[in-house]
């Protein structure tokens, strides 16, 4: 877990300034802060089209009596991604931008529900039904 963090907080932010550094050089630094800024913007927009649709989807299926986990781990993706969409940096914006391709989301969906499922089996996550 401590690994975890210290790559969440110290490496990654380190990897998206070099990477800023490389593209800067490259491209010039107003153009690199406009791209920047362009594309948390178009994040946050895509993020918030598709948490808008899951969030109308949920709705209906909660209407119609279905169960909507699998909207319910959507939104949870995609809210997600818009988190990620506010750290700036080229890298968090791809990572950001493969959350919301659906075909892409499809697949990290189903990594997230067998380390769920994992994490049940040990015993480090209850589910308490009410």
């Amino acid at each position: 877990m401590l690994f975890k963090l210290f790559a969440a907080f110290v490496i990654l932010p380190i990897v998206e300034i070099y990477i800023l550094l490389k593209i800067g050089t490259h491209i010039g630094a107003a153009w690199t802060i406009f791209l920047v800024i362009a594309t948390a913007f178009a994040g946050a927009w895509l993020a918030r089209m598709q948490g808008a649709q899951t969030m109308q989807r949920l709705r209906l299926n909660l209407q119609q009596g279905i169960p909507p986990t699998d909207d319910i781990l959507n939104a949870f993706l995609i809210f997600a991604a818009g988190l990620v969409f506010l750290t700036p940096g080229f890298l968090t914006d791809v990572l950001g931008l493969l959350v919301l391709i659906p075909s892409s989301r499809r697949v990290i969906k189903g990594w997230l529900v067998q380390k769920i499922d994992q994490w049940m089996r040990q015993g480090n996550v209850h589910i308490i039904r009410q």
